[in-house]
């Protein structure tokens, strides 16, 4: 069928809001968003992120009253993630499998507040946990290995799971690690727990303020390079993603987001799982850094990035942005 002027007239469609609406082909809802929260020690502390206003650390107890928050605004999930003291980092990042270190004290917290209300997302790689900022273990080379780190990264899921985790989220892109968690949780009988992979992780440009964020930026020795994903790779992106499918995701995440969107694309039109985007520090600080600098509007750029997200194939995205994108919602 061929269209032609002036019997088409594709803004007819566009003339009124009512008209938009009923025509919009993407629709975001409060449920697409997950919540990405730091937490840090201490008793009713809130502790600002320099490189991402409006942003914060929150003990355990605000970290609670985040988690009622989210669940009050629709938000599904909540992703944590620890700021661990300076004593408690170690080179083997042994403070990731404590079962009292502070992601596991947040995740019961989150739990005796919210019950099944909400779910808790947990973050797995040993970065938070090792004075060198790597997220595994480091020869006397200075490479991080594969299998050592996977074993330890299985201690640290299993741990996370026991505490009351409901999706397990490994980012440090290690090689066979969603196999050795998944057979884990077999094991202990953690069958309903997810593990959401971060299947496309870039050695990216975009991760700064999550580094200060968590304290890791700081003591990284080196670069990330050998283990996240060259930037110019696209084919390498869906091999990674097939992998981890095979080996027990149930969900697999490209992160960064924004530059990534033809990955994500791709990634959704070649495998049959949620697919779901990190909107990452470097791109919530460059959205308040534009509208502070009169680039334009917050609310009008944060909500055409995430539309973009969901245009792209996102079952749904990760955003410091959450609570902001549902007020815009009218939720």
């Amino acid at each position: 069928m061929s269209r032609s002027y002036p019997n088409t007239r594709l803004r007819r469609t566009r003339a009124t809001t009512w008209s938009r609406a009923m025509v919009r082909e993407t629709v975001l809802t409060p449920s697409d968003l997950i919540w990405p929260l730091f937490v840090t020690e201490g008793d009713g502390v809130e502790d600002p992120v320099g490189s991402l206003p409006g942003v914060s650390r929150w003990s355990v107890d605000g970290i609670a009253k985040r988690a009622k928050e989210a669940v009050d605004l629709g938000i599904p999930c909540i992703a944590l993630f620890p700021n661990t003291q300076a004593d408690k980092r170690s080179d083997d990042g042994a403070e990731a499998f404590n079962p009292d270190n502070l992601m596991c004290r947040a995740i019961k917290a989150v739990k005796d507040a919210c019950g099944d209300d909400i779910g808790v997302l947990t973050d797995v790689a040993l970065d938070p946990y090792t004075s060198h900022g790597q997220d595994g273990l480091v020869d006397d080379a200075g490479y991080v290995v594969n299998d050592d780190t996977v074993a330890v990264l299985v201690d640290q899921a299993i741990n996370q799971a026991e505490a009351g985790a409901d999706i397990i989220a490994p980012s440090d892109m290690m090689d066979g690690r969603v196999h050795a968690i998944r057979m884990a949780l077999e094991m202990g009988n953690h069958h309903n727990v997810q593990i959401m992979a971060y299947a496309a992780k870039y050695a990216s440009a975009f991760y700064g303020p999550f580094r200060d964020a968590v304290g890791s930026g700081g003591r990284l020795v080196g670069d990330k390079k050998t283990y996240q994903m060259d930037p110019a790779n696209g084919d390498e992106a869906l091999a990674e993603v097939a992998l981890d499918i095979a080996e027990g995701a149930d969900s697999v995440m490209v992160k960064p987001g924004l530059a990534y969107l033809d990955i994500i694309w791709r990634v959704k039109q070649r495998f049959e799982v949620p697919v779901y985007a990190y909107q990452v520090s470097g791109e919530y600080a460059l959205i308040e850094a534009g509208a502070a600098a009169g680039v334009g509007d917050r609310d009008a750029l944060l909500m055409e990035k995430l539309i973009g997200f969901k245009r792209a194939g996102c079952s749904g995205v990760l955003t410091y942005h959450a609570p902001r994108a549902v007020q815009i919602l009218g939720g």
